[in-house]
């Protein structure tokens, strides 16, 4: 499996290439050259898997350079109750991801069972052992430079710390983040772990990132790597409760759901239209947004219009509190047939203040066939 750019010129790479850094060279976001598909004889099969089983079948299609034994060890060695214990009463801390039902046909997938109580869990601590493999192969040191609304500098500096030949430079907006997730970013003493405050807003934060990502010389002098949602491994980590969570939710394949997702980046909902690019029998994308409400107004108008720090609202979930949304780069990439010339000018424009509207050239009437709404 090879990596390719949403912006169409940078070259292809391993699985393990771009694992540590984040954007492209040429500023793209990193996607594999095409999905791997799972027939309905795969899901038959997956369906009696545990979550330590299910991560090995998704993520095994997409990290075909790392040896199929060490791949297994190091998901055995994350996905563990131990390490996701924080369940309800009656729950198994073994499923990782058990499905709360509320009532008949209605379900709360539970992503935060992790050592943060963040969603961003599941697929950090991963990340955090990959990382660690990747470099110690190689021989090699890392310095992440991260930007974080709240749970994913606490999830990456739970994960990383104490990890051997990494250090953690995470940047938040001073003064907007919850007291719960600040103490527990603040509170950590390892020695790689490195807290900077920054006096704006989360975009802010993610520009100074983005910035440095595209310094080539410095980004290399200085081996920057990134654990922000625009890495791909966590993306490909996510995918995999995608797939519990359909699993546990349904009796046969010939039934569909729909997943309602809390969004701010567009991480969470891009891995789930992975997972039915990928065959798994999603009928809905939900994506919800709270008042900084640019993904809802691109569902529904076909308008990509980012509010700039200025026009963010500052609300009781800083997490979604985001008016960039990194990741949608990926999902207009094969909304647009994955022109990666076509992407390049669109973000362009964004990258220069602007907006763009895909309703000219007829491009927003396909969404309806990526099963998206908004809400």
């Amino acid at each position: 499996m090879k990596y390719i750019s949403t912006r169409g010129q940078s070259p292809a790479q391993s699985f393990s290439e771009i694992l540590l850094g984040g954007l492209a060279p040429d500023g793209g976001l990193y996607l594999p050259e095409t999905y791997p598909h799972f027939s309905a004889e795969d899901l038959t099969q997956m369906r009696g898997m545990n979550y330590r089983e299910l991560a090995f079948a998704v993520l095994s299609r997409f990290a075909t350079d790392i040896p199929a034994t060490d791949l297994k060890a190091i998901i055995d060695k994350t996905y563990t109750a131990e390490v996701y214990c924080n369940v309800r009463d009656g729950e198994n801390a073994e499923d990782i991801t058990p499905l709360h039902t509320l009532e008949p046909d209605l379900h709360l997938l539970c992503l935060s069972n992790g050592p943060t109580i963040a969603f961003k869990d599941i697929a950090m601590q991963l990340l955090g052992n990959l990382f660690e493999y990747v470099l110690a192969k190689a021989g090699q040191g890392i310095n992440i430079l991260g930007a974080t609304s709240g749970d994913t500098g606490s999830s990456a500096e739970y994960a990383m710390r104490g990890k051997h030949g990494v250090n953690v430079f995470m940047l938040s907006p001073h003064g907007k983040m919850s007291r719960f997730q600040t103490a527990q970013m603040f509170s950590l003493q390892d020695a790689n772990i490195f807290n900077i405050a920054v006096n704006g807003v989360f975009d802010d934060c993610q520009d100074i990132v983005k910035a440095v990502s595209n310094d080539h010389a410095f980004k290399a002098a200085n081996k920057i790597g990134a654990v922000n949602s625009i890495n791909w491994g966590r993306v490909a980590a996510q995918i995999v409760y995608y797939f519990k969570g359909y699993f546990a939710a349904t009796d046969s394949n010939a039934q569909q759901v729909s997943f309602a997702v809390p969004s701010g980046n567009f991480g969470n909902v891009c891995a789930g239209h992975i997972a039915r690019m990928m065959g798994l029998p999603i009928k809905h994308l939900v994506v919800a947004t709270n008042e900084n409400d640019v993904l809802d107004e691109f569902f529904r108008t076909g308008v990509y219009r980012p509010r700039g720090a200025a026009n963010t609202y500052h609300t009781s979930s800083p997490s979604m509190d985001i008016s960039k949304a990194s990741n949608f780069e990926r999902f207009v990439f094969d909304l647009v047939g994955r022109d990666g010339d076509k992407v390049r000018g669109l973000w362009n424009e964004v990258d220069n203040g602007g907006a763009f509207d895909l309703n000219a050239d007829g491009v927003f009437a396909q969404v309806p066939a990526f099963g998206f709404q908004s809400g």
